[in-house]
């Protein structure tokens, strides 16, 4: 009698793959073995862009020209912007973004296949995804979109295509903080999405529109827009205290705590808070910091149950007057660079994803005739 198969829900466990690109060891993250905490210091989006997709960090030439690469594909087609124009206003930004994605594949301007020709898509549709996210926020503001600007880093252009408006250096700085932390994590559900799509032999703009409707998913995406919601409820950390107390007490869940991965709590979060409080005390947005303390401490001391990066993000987004409905879309332009170059990996060694499943339905039956169907 055969053994029966195993099975593990949600592939819990489950090796899927070998890669490269990152990582989760001991509670570390790692790109290419860069530790995370390491490039959120000294390197900015375009190099970890250029890291993920190259697999090293760029020397100076090299960023300059991925700098130059990501300004030259930003502008949209005209296809993209005149559908932009039409679409419903309550439209949610995710699904949103999904079809204009699969738009603008429709006018890719690399020619050729091969890996290097898609390395180049890569950078295109990181550059594509930006611009697309700020040309829905002008029109939906009745604004008229606002092409990127020579010379500005990745961030800065996002922000200056949303506002019309160069950032300051620590609005900058932080937004290109968040790209970073955001744009690798291992097998996660896109990712692994991004790579099944990819393993049939089909194109990375088809790879990637699966990864965004998988990033849809409030069990993956949409952690920082929850988050925030959750904090704008309160007008004060008195407000906030009695609430979570209350929360705790009857066992819900707090948005923004935990991760599947992290058991001592997720690094990118303590990263980044130390430039919210920087942007918070700049910015005279003391009550929200108060309110932020106030729903964690009790969380970390008594729960023991640590804020995710997405805590702090869905503020830092807000202090930066982006509304809560692109922060999963912000995500996205982070990691369409994670994406692709699993995309890029999987091509390599590729081995069509097919796994098995356990059918509990009927035993084999006859048809019956259909005037003996009750």
């Amino acid at each position: 009698m055969s053994e029966a198969p195993s099975y593990s829900p949600g592939l819990a466990g489950v090796i899927a793959g070998r890669t490269t690109i990152g990582c989760v060891d001991q509670g570390e993250l790692l790109y290419r073995g860069y530790p995370i905490q390491e490039l959120a210091q000294k390197t900015c989006f375009e190099e970890v862009a250029y890291l993920l997709l190259h697999g090293e960090l760029p020397n100076e030439l090299q960023l300059a020209v991925a700098r130059k690469t990501l300004y030259k594909f930003a502008t949209l087609p005209d296809a993209v912007l005149s559908a932009l124009r039409t679409l419903p206003k309550e439209a949610n930004m995710m699904d949103v973004l999904r079809s204009m994605v699969s738009l603008t594949g429709h006018f890719d301007p690399v020619r050729g296949d091969g890996e290097e020709a898609d390395r180049q898509r890569a950078y295109w549709l990181t550059a594509q995804i930006s611009s697309i996210i700020a040309a829905r926020f002008r029109l939906l503001k009745g604004l008229e979109p606002v092409p990127a600007k020579d010379g500005l880093g990745h961030a800065a252009n996002l922000l200056y295509m949303c506002h019309g408006a160069e950032p300051t250096e620590l609005e900058a700085g932080i937004v290109d903080l968040t790209l970073v932390l955001y744009a690798e994590h291992d097998f996660n559900a896109s990712t692994f999405a991004a790579r099944v799509i990819t393993s049939t032999r089909s194109d990375i703009v088809s790879a990637v529109v699966g990864g965004i409707g998988a990033l849809k998913g409030p069990l993956h995406g949409g952690a920082n827009e929850a988050a925030m919601d959750m904090l704008q409820r309160f007008t004060s950390g008195e407000e906030a205290a009695t609430w979570v107390r209350e929360a705790l007490s009857k066992k819900q869940l707090i948005m923004g705590f935990g991760h599947r991965v992290y058991r001592n709590g997720d690094h990118r979060a303590r990263i980044l808070e130390e430039k919210l409080r920087e942007l918070a005390k700049q910015l005279g947005a003391d009550v929200w910091m108060e309110i932020y303390d106030a729903i964690k401490k009790p969380m970390v001391e008594e729960k023991k149950i640590f804020p995710n990066v997405d805590y702090p993000c869905g503020l830092v987004y807000y202090l930066l007057n982006l509304p809560i409905d692109v922060y999963t879309p912000l995500f996205v332009a982070a990691r369409i660079t994670g994406w692709s170059a699993h995309i890029l990996e999987q091509k390599v060694d590729d081995r069509i994803f097919r796994p098995l499943s356990i059918y509990e339905g009927p035993k084999m039956r006859s048809v019956p005739a259909l005037k003996d169907r009750p």
